[in-house]
């Protein structure tokens, strides 16, 4: 299907039991130098001067190109720019094509920058953390967007970078409607080195981070919608061959890491009643992602579908 370095079964199953996978440090330090001098100089405001002015001129001069939305990834970039070499990178085309399959389509990027408190002093702004939310949930489809966010030079946990609550992404919410949830159990925030990518489900939970540093913190995103199948886009090779149900209840020492473990770890906010949920909605991802149907894990959905009759 693909000389592409594709995603192993484990890979594929912690992204559909958390929402996420990290690669730090994949893009080189020449493309990160590369982007940042296409996005140009971020310039102090001038005292008085709203913030949003200076973010908008920023933004109208970065060597960033206005896409229509359903345009394909592949043609949204011009050849040799920074995001086109990027996307190109084995690993990252190998975990692209994994997730979404072949030839996504693109759906928006922006680009987000977060300002110290010096800045916000001078245009008489208040500096605080962008809240929680999901990004354009519209509908309940199982297939799902990929967002990609790039971190171009590193991040430190002062810069308040972006933070996101692992395993939300198959909890469907109105879209900001969890704004007043701050700060969660088993959050994290991004603190990277240069060059770090950040894959998420878009029903991921996150939001922007205060930058409380000396200096501006960029992240791009983008945002990519799949065009065929999403299913056994991995490298399915390494998927463990099926020998019946685990225990239940495993007394006897750790339990080896399989496709099972990896789906039935909870998250730290899951609670006792309402986290079997979470494991019931892993499972029926799982299915989406491998095609197969008759899947489950820990008798899951097996008890939920036994229509025994006699």
């Amino acid at each position: 299907m693909s000389d592409l370095p594709l995603l192993h079964a484990h890979d594929m199953a912690t992204f559909a039991a958390r929402g996420f996978l990290r690669m730090d440090g994949v893009v080189p330090d020449a493309i990160n130098a590369q982007f940042m001098d296409e996005v140009g100089e971020i310039e102090p405001p001038e005292p008085g001067r709203k913030l949003r002015r200076t973010y908008g001129e920023l933004l109208a001069k970065a060597g960033i190109p206005e896409v229509g939305a359903g345009v394909p990834l592949a043609r949204t970039y011009a050849q040799g720019s920074a995001i086109a070499r990027m996307l190109e990178l084995p690993a990252v085309a190998g975990a692209i094509r994994s997730l979404v399959g072949e030839d996504p389509t693109f759906d928006h990027h922006f680009l987000h920058v977060t300002f110290p408190p010096a800045y916000h002093a001078a245009s008489g702004g208040e500096n605080v953390s962008q809240h929680t939310h999901q990004d354009s949930t519209i509908d309940p489809r199982q297939a799902f967007d990929l967002q990609i966010m790039y971190y171009p030079h590193a991040v430190t946990r002062p810069m308040g970078g972006t933070r996101f609550v692992p395993g939300t992404h198959l909890r469907k919410v109105s879209e900001a409607a969890l704004g007043r949830y701050q700060n969660i159990r088993g959050q994290q925030h991004m603190v990277c080195e240069a060059g770090t990518l950040l894959f998420l489900h878009s029903g991921v939970w996150h939001g922007g981070g205060v930058n409380l540093s000396d200096r501006t913190r960029t992240m791009f995103k983008i945002r990519m919608n799949p065009s065929r199948s999403q299913a056994r886009m991995f490298d399915t090779s390494t998927l463990e061959q099926p020998t019946g149900q685990r225990p239940i209840f495993y007394l006897k020492g750790a339990q080896p890491r399989t496709v099972e473990q990896i789906l039935m770890t909870p998250e730290p906010w899951f609670e006792d009643d309402t986290g079997r949920l979470e494991f019931v909605n892993r499972v029926k991802f799982w299915r989406y992602l491998t095609g197969d149907a008759t899947y489950d894990a820990d008798y899951w959905l097996t008890r939920l579908e036994n229509l025994a009759t006699a």
